[in-house]
């Protein structure tokens, strides 16, 4: 109870946060609108559109300049570049060059994985990867804010101005320490795997599986002993509970469905510290599964994860778990549909090694639920 209560001060801090920052740049563009003469209301209107249309802009560089710190400290550090994501647009090093692809992750603006260093003696340098967008953050808002001096009194400068605050915020929301609803931030990352070994272990492994799963390599087919669990104390840790979620994925692969249905329940049940976007996950496993065996889910549908699987809908166990619920309902044009979205999916998606798996999972949803009709 305790970790979970920590976890949402952290995401209520993160929303107050915002608020006030967001609330900051609208009172720095209204006093410099009130400065300023206008013809109208419709002049006025236009100014305003243009300038909140300008911090958007800057809000996502911002985003690209964090993720470019990850990506220039990674390589610093000994990483190499595996893939660069902002918002839901890809880029990826695939075996025949880079690729465009599309991926859409809850709790994360943008993402850059890398191809980790070798581990030696269970260690690898981490925290000037993790700590690098938070560094460029600061570093372009210490810059924006020189340049708003030299422009004073004009639209650019208000916007470089605007730009010097959104990055100080992002560099405190990501610097900061925080569990939040969905993904544990940077600062946290690197707190847990100075506390953790099993969690260095566990982060390597994640990038591991990432590179290998990008070449179309199936989790069945990686090494086994990447997914050895570790200690049920290590499991408190979140990053290293991510090995148990990865095993259970794994044993999804392998369609041993009982065991990774136990898997998922017994994660589930407060056997580790999950973030919150793998607890959710788990559970549309958990849907699916209760499915196969012809049982009702309801109890595991909860408002949460409505909410969550509307802001995943097109992630892919997202999708195989509402087509076997469609199925369940008997609802054949509704699974249709839904295989549409996932092929439809499936030609953007980075991983293909995950589609194929779950082509398998959605084919066993078929000749166990479908028949049922």
């Amino acid at each position: 109870m305790e970790k979970k209560k920590k976890k949402s001060w952290g995401g209520i801090l993160m929303l107050l946060c915002y608020v006030l920052v967001g609330a900051y740049c609208g009172v720095l563009i209204m006093n410099y609108l009130d400065s300023k003469p206008h013809s109208g209301p419709a002049a006025f209107l236009l100014c305003f559109a243009l300038l909140l249309a300008g911090m958007y802009l800057i809000m996502l560089l911002q985003i690209i300049l964090h993720e470019g710190g990850h990506l220039l400290f990674g390589l610093l550090s000994g990483y190499g570049f595996s893939s660069f994501r902002v918002g839901s647009l890809m880029l990826q090093k695939t075996e025949s060059g880079l690729r465009f692809r599309r991926l859409s992750l809850a709790g994360t603006g943008g993402q850059c994985l890398m191809t980790p260093p070798a581990l030696r003696a269970g260690s690898m340098p981490f925290v000037l990867y993790n700590l690098g967008g938070v560094l460029m953050n600061l570093v372009s808002a210490l810059l924006f804010r020189l340049c708003s001096l030299l422009c004073p009194g004009t639209a650019a400068g208000l916007l470089l101005r605007i730009g010097a605050v959104i990055g100080l915020t992002f560099a405190l929301a990501n610097g900061l320490p925080l569990h939040l609803t969905d993904v544990d931030n940077d600062g946290a990352n690197i707190v847990s795997m100075k506390r953790s070994p099993e969690a260095v272990r566990a982060f390597w492994v994640q990038l591991k599986v990432n590179e290998l799963a990008s070449r179309g390599v199936r989790l069945r087919d990686m090494p086994e002993e990447w997914f050895t669990l570790p200690d049920a104390s290590a499991l408190q840790n979140g990053i290293a509970a991510s090995v148990a979620v990865m095993r259970e994925n794994r044993l999804s692969d392998m369609l041993r469905i009982g065991e990774a249905d136990a898997a998922a329940q017994e994660l589930l049940s407060g056997g580790a510290r999950l973030q919150g976007v793998y607890r959710n996950l788990l559970t549309c496993d958990r849907i699916y599964f209760s499915l196969l065996r012809g049982e009702e889910p309801s109890a595991l549908f909860t408002k949460e994860l409505r909410q969550f699987m509307k802001s995943m809908k097109i992630f892919p166990s997202v999708l195989r778990t509402e087509y076997a619920m469609a199925l369940g309902e008997g609802d054949r044009e509704k699974a249709g549909k839904l295989r549409a979205a996932f092929d439809k999916m499936a030609r953007s998606y980075p991983n293909p090694s995950d589609i194929e798996s779950e082509r398998e999972l959605m084919a066993l949803a078929d000749e166990r639920i479908g028949k049922r009709e």
